[in-house]
């Protein structure tokens, strides 16, 4: 079942309802790209992007980062420290919003 999206649909599958690929669950709204953090979770993903914010004051750049909890579906392998892309869904908990749809493996 496509997605809606440029993603490969993994060789596995799974019967976890709020799977983007074998699921009920629809994907809509944006993409982000970013690093997992924690696998801590069940079925549960925090993906960590950084991104560089000027300060006018000093006319340089500081570091900022936002941490995003995302579903990981059973059928995609997540360890800490690959490159995922999440996309926005419906709210799946008080925090999550996004499910991780592809892994671009770590970065060792």
């Amino acid at each position: 079942m496509a997605i809606g999206l440029n993603v490969q649909q993994p060789e596995t599958s799974c019967d976890d309802e709020n799977c983007p690929f074998h699921g009920t669950l629809s994907v809509r709204g944006q993409t982000l790209e970013g690093t997992v953090a924690s696998t801590d979770m069940e079925k549960t993903v925090v993906v960590e992007r950084e991104y560089d914010v000027k300060v006018p004051k000093y006319d340089r750049y500081m570091k900022r980062r936002s941490r995003v909890p995302a579903h990981a579906p059973p059928c995609l392998d997540i360890e800490v420290g690959d490159t995922v892309t999440i996309a926005e869904t419906r709210p799946l908990s008080k925090t999550k919003s996004h499910a991780v749809v592809s892994v671009e493996g770590g970065d060792e």
